[in-house]
């Protein structure tokens, strides 16, 4: 059907060029609000007829007795209606519905996807500081993340994942003063103990683990104790290295991976925060004032100025992320986007302040932002706050032993970023139609039953007269497949995995309801056989699109 749909757009384009030229340019499909009123619908009536100072339904009737002169109009379309004040609808012929199967069935994992573009783009995200376990907001973003670089993905883009990390500062020294403490002897409540320290069990493993003269690894790092409780610069080195090795963990039970992790450390050592800096003062950007340096960011839609360097010398934490994206624009990502929680949106006006003033070529609005809220754990019908090892909150790792690595991605992913949501544990277990991963999966599943009692060859079912799929459910069915590569472009657009799963729900919901209305294995061979074509398409999307979320698609549950 997108063969057909790219036929009849085309034709919809010729029409209105010949009515007005330059009028091509409005050409679009739509899907009504009502399925009744057809399967597409165009609205070009209505927007042209101002500018051709035209009644819309008079427009509206010209350019359906146009259309229905129009080659694939007549193949495809079975009636064309006006509505209301323009609105033409358009209703399609079952064999034009059923081109989608055959689409499906010969693309395969590619289908919905577009060709390679050549565009490059990097999605930073999770980028925890190395000072604790994952947390349940870590998850969040590393499900974001990863699922917003599988849709772009989708749409021909070259995607690099990367995880930045500060590995100095004040949360840096006071993991090193913890283990240093718990190496000691002392712990959480002892006089000796600070309010501000860290008092999860995580520390005291650290801390027997140096004391044990150990030797940890992690993707970028690997670091051998000394044991020697009085060198503080050795623990901060292997506690790092130990919680990198630990988030690793994490991330590898979520199936998330990076290509690159990027030290905030190697800005300084570099010189690229000195370089900056001195970008900003000789672009006569910056200003001294109170004995501090100043960024004139209001220049750029701040609403005031920021501070860059503090009186006792030391950078505010923007100034290296202006230098750090700066590094991104130089390696050649023309698109950038950052996953963050909500707590980072003051930052955004500011860095985007400094790459402009910088004056290095990037592009207003540069990077993008996703921002998203924090996730309220609830099981057994009260909210979980904390986890004994991390001391202080849920971990990544706490939600995935509880449910799944399927459930935490989906649950995570089911709305958008901005909104507050309760991650609900015995929802995530639940074998029934209220788990939404479950629904999606079982329809899945239900279906490659079905194949798997077939026997067949499901590559023999691409070329199967499809004359059979006729009924209301099947060509419901077939108009929501239809759908999956438009719904795919839309969300990576808007930064919005959570359209994959609602479009997921419904069209496990849309194969359900198919397959209470007609059994699939009859004793009529034509007909068995387009059934099966149909539902085999079917579960080729399910797979698709919980690909893209990162979810698996079983095929017995």
């Amino acid at each position: 059907m997108l063969s057909v749909k790219i036929e009849l757009l085309e034709a919809l384009r010729h029409a209105l060029e010949n009515l007005s030229p330059g009028a091509g340019a409005k050409a679009a499909f739509e899907s009504p609000k009502v399925a009744s009123h057809g399967d597409l619908a165009t609205t070009a009536a209505m927007q042209l007829a101002k500018p051709l100072k035209l009644n819309p339904r008079q427009l509206a009737e010209n350019l359906r007795a146009a259309l229905l002169t129009a080659a694939p109009f007549q193949r495809w379309v079975d009636a064309i209606d006006i509505a209301g004040p323009g609105f033409i609808n358009i209703r399609l012929k079952p064999e034009a519905k059923q081109q989608i199967v055959r689409e499906v069935l010969a693309r395969g994992s590619s289908f919905g996807g577009q060709a390679t573009t050549g565009h490059r783009m990097l999605v930073e995200f999770v980028s925890a500081n190395p000072t604790g376990p994952l947390h349940v907001g870590h998850g969040r973003q590393a499900a974001l993340g990863d699922a917003i670089c599988n849709l772009y993905q989708t749409q021909g883009w070259e995607v690099y994942r990367e995880f930045y990390y500060n590995d100095a500062g004040v949360q840096i020294g006071t993991l090193a003063t913890s283990t240093q403490l718990r190496a000691r002897g002392f712990k959480p409540g002892d006089p000796e103990w600070p309010e501000q320290a860290y008092n999860g069990d995580y520390i005291a493993d650290i801390a027997a683990d140096f004391l044990a003269k150990k030797t940890v690894h992690s993707d970028d790092r690997e670091y051998t104790a000394s044991g020697d409780v009085e060198a503080l610069d050795d623990i901060r080195l292997f506690a790092v290295a130990y919680l990198r090795h630990e988030q690793d963990l994490d991330l590898k039970a979520f199936s998330v991976r990076f290509d690159n992790y990027y030290l905030e450390s190697s800005l300084y050592l570099s010189g690229k925060v000195d370089d900056v800096v001195k970008k900003l003062h000789d672009a006569g950007k910056t200003y001294e004032h109170d004995g501090a340096l100043w960024l004139k960011s209001t220049e750029y839609g701040d609403d005031k100025d920021r501070v860059m360097r503090k009186g006792d010398g030391t950078y505010t934490y923007f100034v290296p992320d202006v230098a750090y994206h700066i590094t991104k624009w130089e390696r050649g990502f023309e698109k950038v986007v950052n996953i963050q929680g909500t707590d980072h949106h003051g930052t955004i006006s500011r860095v985007r302040a400094g790459l402009q003033a910088a004056g290095v070529g990037i592009p207003q609005g540069y990077p993008d932002y996703v921002l998203h809220t924090m996730v309220r754990v609830v099981r057994g019908g009260e909210e979980v706050k904390i986890s004994k090892r991390a001391g202080s909150y849920v971990t990544l790792r706490d939600l995935i032993d509880w449910t799944s690595k399927d459930a935490v991605r989906f649950f995570l992913l089911s709305r958008k970023p901005d909104t507050e949501y309760t991650f609900d544990v015995d929802l995530a277990v639940a074998k029934n139609n209220d788990n939404p991963v479950y629904y999606v999966q079982y329809a899945h599943a239900r279906i490659c039953s079905v194949l798997a009692a077939w026997g067949g060859d499901v590559a023999t079912l691409q070329d199967v007269d499809l004359t059979p799929l006729q009924s209301p459910q099947a060509q419901a069915l077939m108009l929501l497949l239809a759908r999956y590569p438009e719904m795919l472009t839309a969300a990576a657009v808007d930064f919005a995995p959570h359209d994959v799963t609602f479009y997921l729900r419904e069209l496990a919901a849309c194969y359900h309801s198919y397959y209470d209305a007609e059994r699939i294995l009859v004793d009529d061979e034509t007909v068995k056989r387009a059934r099966l074509a149909l539902v085999a398409a079917t579960a080729q999307v399910l797979h698709n699109g919980l690909a893209v979320l990162g979810v698996s698609a079983p095929q017995k549950m």
